[in-house]
């Protein structure tokens, strides 16, 4: 019989199945197979005290009552793709490494110690992503967050089965990854954070490791570049490449509200405000600076996409920033990888072709952001989405929350969960590579205060992202009990999350 609404899975697999009875994890249980996900899985287990023993025996030959089998069959699903049975032993069949790893990701949610034993139900599970972009971004520029962090910020999104992370590495505050050919970047840059707490940047040592401990939770890093506005902070260490701040009236009455500092040439800014700073457009020297650091980012990540920029250039007119936009979207496709840019550049027509479009406008467009976006997949592009008023996990949960901001609205989890990316914009679905959930670190001073931001919200974006849109248990109802049953497994990694009242919390 078909009982997915059972499973404590987050998110809702496409397909399931749930016998009668469960398979208990003894002390004898092994774990057979060569993927590297094992040790994901046996490690996982041994934190929440169930030791799994693994094994590199041909698991077809040698798989007793209660042992877990992981094994590679192309065949077995869609990419990313697995199928999970359990009865006798355990086996999950992966359609490549990834869907290995998400299988186990779903084992793990199964896995759980009912009246002093360990035990996993019986189960058949068939299960493949809807999008192929399916995203978490963390601003660590206007707030710093060291490699351990960030190792951690990974751990715990991957395990929702999001596969790329987007690293906003430069903004008004702080320049955060070290680049050979313009080092006073990282030198007089990075020291502080907004509202002067603690700096810090990523040597290109840094980098890598953040990248290869993404690439073993399969997850593609994006890393971001905001050009040619959010500047002020390469002004500081190249006043020549930047323009005068360019006061307005909202920049003006923001600071003055939130007793911040107004933004000063060549001093480090402390404060929030955007839309004031530009790199000097028509200066042949900015894009000598662009070459060079979109050339050594190419050069450190593996993978296809780089982040460019392109938001709240609010000072700039209309076409020095076309200017600029045709010129580094060609710069990043130059260097052999695909541009990525928030939807405002789709304004400049002669955009690179191919590049992907972030949109954040809201659910319901204003302005001229629905035809930003489109223009991106007139020119052969893509588009993520990135709703503000729905995946914008730097949003309070509520008006008293002492966390986050409320521009784009006041998110609770009901919020995040019921959207459609495919129904905000006037473009086929097949130009929707997917969903970003973004987390802006204006008020988070800490890993943890960005984990009460991100979680549980990132769990709706997870299963928008993941799940077939009109698929079994694909639903508020549902999805509320399903997520309440996570709260012992975040409990367990160490994941401070919001427990909000809206969600039947589980304690165990």
């Amino acid at each position: 019989m078909v009982f997915t609404l059972q499973l404590p899975l987050v998110p809702v697999p496409a397909a399931a199945v749930v016998h009668e009875g469960r398979m208990p994890i003894t002390a004898t249980t092994r774990v057979h197979g060569s993927s590297p996900a094992i040790d994901v899985l046996t490690a996982a287990a041994a934190r929440r005290g169930t030791p799994l023993l693994a094994s590199t025996d041909e698991p077809d030959q040698v798989a007793a009552p209660g042992d877990i089998v992981l094994r590679l069959d192309a065949d077995a699903a869609a990419s990313e793709g697995y199928r999970l049975s359990v009865g006798r032993h355990a086996e999950i069949i992966g359609a490549d490494e990834a869907g290995l790893f998400y299988g186990v990701q779903t084992l793990l949610q199964l896995l759980r110690d009912d009246d002093g034993g360990w035990s996993i139900p019986h189960v058949e599970i068939d299960d493949a992503p809807r999008f192929t972009h399916r995203g978490v971004m963390l601003d660590v520029a206007r707030h710093f967050f060291d490699v351990a962090e960030v190792k951690r910020f990974i751990d715990a999104t991957s395990a929702l089965k999001f596969n790329r992370l987007h690293l906003h590495l430069t903004d008004d505050q702080g320049w955060r990854v070290h680049i050979d050919s313009w080092p006073l970047l990282t030198e007089r840059s990075s020291a502080t954070s907004a509202g002067g707490d603690r700096g810090g940047f990523y040597t290109k040592d840094d980098y890598r490791e953040i990248v290869a401990h993404a690439a073993s939770r399969h997850m593609v890093l994006i890393p971001e570049i905001d050009l040619p506005g959010h500047t002020h902070a390469v002004g500081v260490a190249y006043p020549e490449l930047v323009e005068e701040p360019v006061l307005n009236d909202a920049l003006v009455a923001q600071s003055e509200t939130l007793g911040q500092p107004l933004p000063v040439a060549g001093e480090t800014y402390l404060g929030w405000g955007v839309g004031h700073s530009s790199v000097r457009i028509r200066e042949e020297r900015t894009y000598d600076f662009v070459r060079d650091v979109v050339r050594e980012l190419a050069e450190m990540t593996p993978g296809p996409y780089l982040h460019i920029g392109g938001d709240e250039s609010l000072g700039t007119s209309q076409e020095d920033f076309d200017h600029f936009a045709e010129r580094a979207t060609q710069i990043v496709v130059d260097a052999g990888k695909i541009p990525v840019a928030w939807h405002e550049m789709g304004a400049a027509t002669g955009i690179a072709e191919g590049t992907i479009g972030q949109y954040w406008g809201m659910k319901a467009p204003t302005g001229s952001h629905a035809a930003e976006a489109a223009h991106f997949v007139e020119r052969g592009g893509a588009l993520i989405m990135s709703a503000a008023d729905a995946t914008y996990l730097d949003m309070k949960y509520d008006e008293d929350f002492p966390l986050g901001l409320t521009w784009a609205g006041v998110i609770d989890v009901r919020t995040a969960y019921e959207w459609e990316p495919t129904a905000v914009l006037d473009v086929p679905d097949a130009a929707i590579l997917g969903t970003e959930a973004p987390l802006w670190s204006e008020t988070t001073r800490t890993i943890d205060d960005v984990e009460s931001l991100v979680f549980p919200r990132a769990a709706a974006e997870a299963e928008i992202a993941w799940s077939p849109q009109h698929g079994e248990g694909r639903d508020w109802s549902s999805f509320r009990e399903r997520l309440g049953a996570l709260a012992p497994l975040w409990k367990a990694e160490g994941t401070r999350f919001h427990p909000t009242a809206d969600i039947p919390w589980s304690d165990r």
